[in-house]
């Protein structure tokens, strides 16, 4: 698992409109909410995209670039934002390599079956592509308003 002080892993991955989008090219320019989350529609993940994405002016106030992650493909990830009128960047971590690079990737017990899924997880990376923050198993629920306050303190 990723720690705080750690340059974070880059990455390219598609959105939702099957653009690819470079990690890289924020550098120097934005510091990066990335929230891995299980996948497209389920209430949870409904509720941190909307609420991510209700507060995604007052991140980019502060110089915020939110960006969420899933296994879902581009096209679930474009159906689940019209849905749903999300504003923030959905990428499609289809094989799971990004997953697996930032430790979300874990083996869960759901129902007595053991499998693997994504840990609703969630890492602030600064201008200089340095973690600053990095959570495992986060709560959905007022959890966008929380990385608001680390990145406003990351520009203070």
């Amino acid at each position: 698992m990723l720690k705080a002080g750690q340059a974070a892993p880059m990455f390219v991955l598609p959105d939702a409109d099957m653009e690819l989008v470079d990690i890289a090219r924020f550098r120097g320019r934005n510091n990066v909410i990335l929230f891995f989350y299980p996948r497209d529609d389920a209430p949870c993940c409904t509720l941190q995209a909307t609420d991510f994405s209700d507060h995604e002016d007052e991140f980019a106030r502060h110089d915020g670039k939110v960006i969420g992650i899933s296994r879902d493909d581009c096209i679930k990830h474009a159906e689940f934002r019209d849905k749903h009128g999300i504003s923030v960047n959905l990428l499609s971590d289809e094989d799971g390599t990004v997953c697996k690079r930032y430790g979300v990737w874990q083996a869960k017990e759901v129902d007595g079956v053991h499998k693997h899924g994504i840990v609703r997880s969630t890492f602030v990376i600064d201008k200089q592509g340095v973690l600053r923050y990095a959570s495992y198993a986060v709560n959905a629920k007022g959890h966008a308003l929380e990385m608001l306050r680390v990145v406003k303190e990351i520009n203070s």
